[in-house]
């Protein structure tokens, strides 16, 4: 919202419009008199947008992991082998450490890097990493929700109640193996019905 501000504050300065003011009893029409070339405004609010954006990136970061420096806006895309990822992966957890983040576009992702890394945030701290990603699209259909994309306390509730559910009709008490051999039973003799005798 900032950013939005800054930007109408430099074009009003660029183009040094005249807002009429509805209280002064004046005309309302506006009176533009652009000073500057539209190309010299663009430019001058990027060059003011950047800066922000790198100091936003950099002092969001202090409390976060290290990481391969971001570029603005794509991030560390350019740094990464596409055909090869887990070989980028692996270099860069070379020099970073097991738990690095790596930037896509703007947004964060943490990469845990090795089998005690996994282990340690998976099992050890394992109600912490418990959550799961959001889905910004599933979320503005399902308005937060159904049992595939939700998240959070809901999911957790959800999935409580589901395991519940499933247990109580008998899920999960007896192995995957007796149900195959049930089912070959069944299906045995239904074959030896249809081959006649």
């Amino acid at each position: 919202m900032d950013s939005i501000r800054l930007v109408v504050f430099l074009l009003v300065l660029c183009y040094k419009i005249k807002i009429p003011s509805a209280l002064s009893g004046g005309r309302q029409d506006w009176e533009e008199k652009p000073s500057v070339d539209l190309t010299v405004a663009l430019v001058l609010c990027l060059s003011c947008l950047l800066p922000r954006s790198l100091w936003s990136q950099i002092s969001g970061r202090a409390r976060l992991p290290s990481s391969p420096t971001p570029l603005p806006i794509i991030g560390n895309i350019l740094q990464l082998d596409v055909k090869d990822m887990s070989k980028s992966l692996t270099n860069f957890s070379k020099v970073y450490g097991p738990v690095f983040i790596v930037y896509f576009g703007l947004k964060p992702i943490v990469v845990l890097h090795g089998y005690e890394a996994v282990k340690e945030a998976l099992i050890d701290h394992g109600e912490k990493f418990s959550g799961r990603g959001s889905f910004p699209v599933a979320e503005k259909v399902n308005k937060g929700l159904g049992i595939l994309f939700s998240n959070g306390k809901r999911w957790k509730e959800i999935r409580r109640f589901s395991l519940m559910t499933l247990r109580n009709f008998r899920m999960g008490k007896r192995s995957i193996e007796d149900h195959v051999k049930e089912e070959a039973l069944c299906l045995v003799e239904e074959l030896r019905k249809t081959n006649g005798g």
